[in-house]
């Protein structure tokens, strides 16, 4: 039950004695249509509890049966706990802990919860529900209303408290309603319970997802302006949180858009939404977040602490500037020292550090004579700015698809890329990446993928470079790699899942093969060389496809700077 704040019950002079001989009531908490609770003092036991007390007659006895029945065979972290039940001639008891805290609803209400939160609550209510549902309790009344998020949790498991199982059905029980009646609340009911049908696990999925969609779009699209109105749109196909959410990862949408199926058997699980929601809990937004951190936000001994990513950020722009700076004679700074500055810069400030320090490295070669250097530089950086959105940090990246040419694995670039959260980031680095890598190989003078050889002595002449570097990727149709790769990083998460080891190395397997023959084909049809690497990159890349999802974070990424 839940208490917003400390309220110590002292017994006052001519007080009415406590009830059921031990319970002796205090502040009122809270009311319904079903009773009254309020915080009280077991005086044998000597610690705060909460009595719901329910007047005799009616249903709502039945109700307070059912969920000591409940109740008494549930013990979890994330449920209310009911302790002990009883009657006299005026009214039914049910005494149950005292949660500090408040309800989901109110949370929301006062704009408390991040996105983050949500998927957090979204987890502990999985693990309340499939605890619930393994000993037979299905609770058919999910809703925020009956979320309690205490004030201070003692685990992540504790981070939501279902409670009110007073609708609840009873495996191998006398069912408290007939075929046809309905219980449960309207807006937040699965159609086939709705139909007065006998609800299952699939209904609290369904309810627990409708929680989650209005957590997350801050709208219930199931409630209409009136009952009828509300009524009217269960058993129909909902709108696509990703037509409200477009910032949420895809995966999160279409595993809620699921749940909420109109049909029973194609909800999936309650295993399978959590493993969506444990999957894109790093990848939302934290802004604003109450709630304690989730064990699977913490960095596991497999992968990089948060700062990673700008350190390794900033090692890039050391190394762009320092191979820059020997390009320039008598540059005003040393490489080591161009190597420090845009180190420091980009780690600090991501984005801003990055423009900065391209800025300053083009007009050093410009002021050198090398137009054209500079200028092919400028279009590595423009096309990394504009497709890469999100962090400044992710603009490094697409640096490592020359990197893994040098190593003859440039195919393997895309399984990197495919571990962004968000589809437009993976999508966006694998196409950025291809465009550094052809770049990169007038730039080195190496063979990284196609071999095509630049004009001489383009770096000191912009016509050169503009005709000679950049044109001939672009007319010859091999830029359409950048659209392979963008779809293969895209498309690689839903591939390859990170859940069944022999699952993954198959579809893995499958996707590097297709990665691979895709390469070859566009560059055999624009007239290119073969691809330098082509079956040890492709061995590669599905050997990364199947290693990452195991030990690295999902949003590689995820930085709001």
């Amino acid at each position: 039950m839940e208490a917003t704040e400390e309220l110590p019950v002292v017994p006052r002079a001519g007080a009415p004695p406590p009830v059921l001989g031990r319970y002796r009531l205090g502040a009122r908490l809270g009311s319904g249509g079903f009773g009254t609770v309020y915080a009280a003092v077991d005086e044998r036991l000597d610690r705060e509890v909460a009595v719901k007390v329910i007047p005799t007659g009616g249903a709502a006895p039945e109700r307070a049966s059912r969920e000591a029945l409940a109740a008494a065979r549930l013990e979890h972290p994330g449920i209310v706990a009911v302790f002990d039940a009883g009657e006299d001639d005026e009214a039914r008891y049910l005494v149950s802990e005292l949660v500090r805290g408040r309800t989901m609803d109110r949370l929301q209400a006062d704009g408390e919860l991040s996105d983050r939160d949500v998927l957090r609550l979204g987890l502990a209510l999985s693990d309340a529900l499939a605890h619930a549902h393994g000993r037979g309790v299905i609770h058919r009344d999910v809703k925020p209303q009956n979320v309690i998020v205490p004030d201070r949790p003692r685990s992540a498991r504790s981070a939501a408290k279902l409670t009110d199982f007073g609708v609840a059905h009873l495996a191998g029980d006398v069912p408290l309603t007939r075929t046809g009646d309905v219980v449960g609340t309207l807006a937040y009911m699965a159609p086939e319970q709705a139909d007065g049908q006998r609800a299952d696990a699939r209904a609290d999925l369904y309810s627990l997802a409708l929680v989650l969609y209005e957590g997350l779009a801050g709208v219930n699209p199931v409630r209409g302006g009136s009952p009828a109105a509300t009524a009217r749109k269960l058993g129909t196909v909902l709108p696509p949180l990703s037509r409200k959410r477009k910032d949420l990862p895809a995966e999160l949408c279409a595993a809620l858009d699921r749940a909420l199926s109109p049909r029973p058997e194609d909800r999936g699980t309650l295993d399978e939404l959590a493993d969506e929601l444990a999957a894109a809990l790093t990848g939302v937004s934290d802004e604003g977040g109450t709630i304690l951190a989730h064990p699977l936000e913490r960095p596991r001994t497999a992968q990089l602490p948060p700062p990673a990513g700008r350190v390794v950020a900033g090692l890039a722009a050391a190394g762009l500037a320092a191979a820059a700076t020997t390009l320039v004679p008598g540059a005003p700074v040393t490489a080591p020292a161009a190597a420090a500055a845009a180190a420091v810069a980009v780690a600090a400030l991501p984005r801003a550090g990055w423009l900065a320090c391209v800025a300053a490295l083009a007009f050093l070669l410009a002021a050198a004579d090398r137009p054209g250097t500079a200028i092919v530089l400028l279009a590595a950086a423009a096309v990394c700015a504009a497709l890469v959105r999100g962090s400044g940090h992710a603009w490094s990246l697409p640096a490592a698809a020359p990197l893994l040419g040098l190593a003859t694995l440039a195919g393997a670039y895309p399984a990197l890329a495919g571990r962004a959260g968000r589809w437009w980031q993976r999508a966006g680095l694998g196409a950025a990446g291809l465009w550094c890598l052809l770049l990169a190989e007038p730039l080195t003078g190496a063979v990284l993928l196609s071999g095509d050889e630049a004009p001489r002595r383009w770096g000191a002449d912009a016509g050169a470079a503009l005709d000679g570097v950049l044109w001939p990727p672009l007319s010859s149709g091999l830029v359409l790699l950048a659209g392979l790769w963008a779809a293969a990083a895209l498309l690689l998460p839903w591939l390859v899942r990170g859940r069944y080891a022999g699952v993954d190395l198959v579809a893995a397997s499958a996707w590097a093969a297709g990665l691979g023959a895709g390469t070859a084909a566009i560059a055999e049809w624009a007239g290119a060389t073969e691809p330098r690497g082509l079956v040890a990159g492709a061995i590669a890349a599905g050997a990364l496809a199947w290693l990452l999802p195991r030990t690295l974070p999902r949003d590689i990424v995820n930085d709001p700077r």
